[in-house]
């Protein structure tokens, strides 16, 4: 998988857990510290991140972490 692709996929995943929590992306973007502006950046896959992020992410969204890669084939 190419590192767009995968940034992609994480995107749509994390959007979706986002989503399925019935939260806005100011809402999560709150509760990791970081702008509705980034958050959408990393949901469309145009923004890489640190694995720090992606574990306040999770932990905001009460997942594990691995939810965010588990990309359809």
């Amino acid at each position: 998988m190419l590192d767009d692709e995968f940034l992609k996929e994480f995107g749509l995943q994390l959007k979706f857990y986002r989503i399925k929590k019935g939260l806005t992306q100011a809402q999560l973007g709150d509760r990791v510290e970081i702008s509705e502006h980034r958050l959408s950046e990393i949901e469309r896959g145009r923004c890489n991140l640190t694995l720090k992020t992606v574990n306040k992410l999770a932990n905001a969204l009460n997942v594990d972490v691995s939810k965010f890669f588990k990309f359809e084939e």
